[in-house]
């Protein structure tokens, strides 16, 4: 297999993942001929690539693993760190706790700030944006 295909396949385990969690995906990352056909992306595809963004907050108190990935730069382990210092904590006070858990600086906070929450409920889902 060449490197395409493993993208291919890794960019639709990605996409199953989120799938599986109950979140809508409104958007491919590759043109579905692209996709489909196996071949790369020339510059007429990359222009009509459709963007992902995230929409709603993420209640950081009660959200799954795969909820907290869909925050921008956390993955797999940064959420279940972000689990264990919860749980360590008995849940978080204010967002800005969060800059306890490795790999969480002010940076990091700043970004992803806006979709953040301490209470109420979950309701980020990824979203299209031509």
């Amino acid at each position: 297999m060449n490197d395409r295909t493993h993208e291919v396949r890794a960019r639709r385990r990605a996409l199953a993942g989120f799938l599986s969690a109950g979140t809508a995906i409104l958007a491919l990352l590759l043109s579905p001929s692209t996709a489909l056909a196996g071949g790369s992306a020339g510059p007429a595809d990359s222009a009509r690539a459709t963007e992902v963004m995230l929409t709603g907050v993420v209640n950081i108190n009660t959200a799954s693993a795969q909820e907290l990935q869909l925050l921008p730069g956390i993955g797999e382990t940064r959420a279940r760190a972000v689990i264990e210092q919860r749980k360590r904590r008995g849940g978080f006070k204010r967002v800005e706790e969060l800059l306890e858990v490795k790999g969480i600086g002010e940076a990091s906070l700043s970004k992803l700030r806006r979709h953040l929450a301490v209470s109420g409920k979950t309701t980020a889902q990824l979203a299209a944006r031509q």
